[in-house]
């Protein structure tokens, strides 16, 4: 299979995901397995790492989710370890949760969570898309393009991060 190809095909996955908002998640709990295979089934076109039980076991110990109850996961857990998945391509898993604890303290994490799937649903569907900024010829140019975006999108988000953590004061969200 050609590059091109390759590419297409993933663009075309990927055009049919949308990730789950907090109420299309399971209201029931979920043993181990159940949440790997959830995990894997909402992320696994977007191409990120597979989900394991040794990791969502670390996030458990290192006090990054809360503890399963008789060893089954709720909304909020399974919530989590999705924002992890999907956060974790570009920062620690330390600074993610601290992220979400800030974002949760002035929004119930609710409308937190689902705020953000809607960002993110929107800006997949735009992956591979004609963009005004975005001049691509070929795959290289698209590869190019995208990094540039990635870098640039990287500073900004680190920056963001630093004065949010810095501030003393947060302005409470109004919620929906």
């Amino acid at each position: 299979m050609s590059n091109y190809k390759e590419y297409q095909r993933w663009l075309e996955l990927v055009s049919r995901v949308e990730l789950p908002h907090w109420d299309d998640l399971p209201n029931f709990d979920l043993y181990m397995d159940q949440v790997v295979a959830l995990m894997t089934e909402y992320t696994g076109p977007l191409g990120l790492e597979a989900v394991t039980p040794a990791m969502i076991n670390n996030y458990v110990k290192n006090k990054v989710i809360v503890a399963p109850a008789k060893k089954k996961y709720q909304v909020m857990q399974i919530a989590d370890i999705l924002l992890l998945t999907l956060l974790k391509q570009s920062f620690s898993i330390q600074e993610i949760r601290s992220g979400i604890d800030r974002v949760t303290a002035s929004e119930y994490p609710k409308q937190a969570y689902d705020r953000f799937i809607d960002l993110l649903n929107k800006k997949i569907s735009l992956i591979g898309k004609s963009r005004p900024d975005r001049h691509a010829e070929n795959l290289t140019d698209q590869l190019l393009e995208a990094a540039s975006d990635m870098v640039v999108d990287q500073l900004e988000t680190n920056q963001l991060v630093k004065i949010v953590k810095n501030s003393k004061s947060h302005e409470p969200t109004k919620i929906k």
